[in-house]
């Protein structure tokens, strides 16, 4: 048999090595066609042997996996997003995987691109923020027993893997310390329908209401597309109302970065004049003036669940499929209306 002709092997000297045309070579590498199976023994015999590393493709074939995760998330919808990806890579780092990462832009279309790009490249699982109306996506993974855990956005599927934040008696309880403080009428800045996030902690803020006895209105809520324009936007529309709430529960804290501005384009105090609470923490939000009240995910463990599911999926295909759900943490501070006194990070 032939033996290879540089010291840095290539698909030609695969070939040769293999007794097959390069085009073969490419389809078996490549995954591109389908190849007789001793066609493909032979050819993964000479990668083998002659140490190919042309691609993690062509190592992957031979060692079965490129210890490799892919990453599908939206890099525009939330900056808690970036703090996510940041604990995953971490977390993936020492487990000896790399992440790569695509942008799904929030959309069912372009995320189902990203997925099969990211297949394409042989990963060994996907972790998944799915995307508004995506559950033929998902659904096509899971039909071919692709290893994949859904982040921070849950179905009520029970044959995939999933982790997040629980929402709906979180957001229960901000709308309720709203109503402990006298507020009657108490509305709700959504966040992108469809997004199970939003509609739990839309449920979350009825729930509140009622358990503080509270009559929910549909004018009350007002959708702010998880984004800083509609956040802005729908504070107009609360305040634009004959009787407009006195008080506001945000969905996001990208909505919130909206609802800042316009209550300052307005000369409305966060806290005296529209006392606000929101879902979610970032760094800066005991930095704003006032403070603000927050539901803080634990994005750190969410990162690490993630991977360490994933990885679990991957060494273990037939385990039962698992759904965890992490309690977020209140901070209370200022921008809910209390006074310093009570506020803690």
């Amino acid at each position: 048999m032939p033996q290879p002709r540089s010291s840095r092997p290539t698909q030609r000297d695969i070939a040769e090595l293999a007794g097959v045309s390069i085009t073969t070579v490419s389809h078996v590498v490549n995954g591109t066609r389908a190849v007789a199976e001793d066609t493909k023994a032979a050819v993964l015999r000479a990668i083998e042997t002659t140490g190919y590393t042309g691609d993690a493709i062509a190592r992957s074939l031979v060692t079965g996996g490129t210890r490799s995760i892919g990453m599908a998330i939206s890099l525009v919808a939330n900056p808690y997003f970036a703090t996510l990806m940041q604990a995953i890579e971490r977390e993936a780092s020492a487990h000896g995987y790399t992440v790569l990462l695509a942008d799904t832009h929030d959309t069912a279309g372009t995320e189902r691109d990203t997925v099969r790009a990211l297949r394409s490249r042989r990963v060994d699982g996907l972790l998944i923020t799915p995307a508004p109306g995506d559950g033929p996506v998902i659904g096509e993974l899971v039909s071919l027993d692709v290893p994949t855990v859904l982040i921070d956005r849950l179905t009520t599927r029970a044959d995939v893997d999933q982790v997040g934040t629980e929402n709906i008696q979180a957001t229960s309880a901000l709308t309720a310390h709203l109503a402990t403080l006298g507020h009657r009428r108490i509305g709700m800045i959504s966040g992108t329908p469809g997004l199970s996030t939003s509609e739990e902690r839309v449920l979350g803020y009825r729930l509140g209401l009622g358990r503080s006895g509270l009559t929910w209105s549909a004018d009350l809520v007002a959708c702010g597309n998880s984004s800083h324009e509609g956040g802005s936007l729908a504070l107009s529309t609360l305040l634009a109302l004959p009787e407009p709430p006195t008080a506001l529960v945000v969905g996001n804290d990208s909505m919130m970065v909206g609802v800042l501005h316009e209550a300052r384009r307005r000369g409305l105090r966060i806290g005296r004049d529209l006392p606000v609470v929101v879902y979610d923490d970032v760094e800066w939000a005991d930095l704003v003036d006032p403070p603000l009240t927050t539901m803080a995910q634990p994005i750190e463990e969410i990162g690490r669940q993630a991977v360490r599911l994933l990885l679990a999926r991957i060494n273990d295909p037939a385990r039962k499929a698992e759904t965890v759900r992490l309690p977020p943490t209140l901070r209370h501070r200022e921008s809910c209306g209390c006074p310093p006194i009570h506020s803690h990070k």
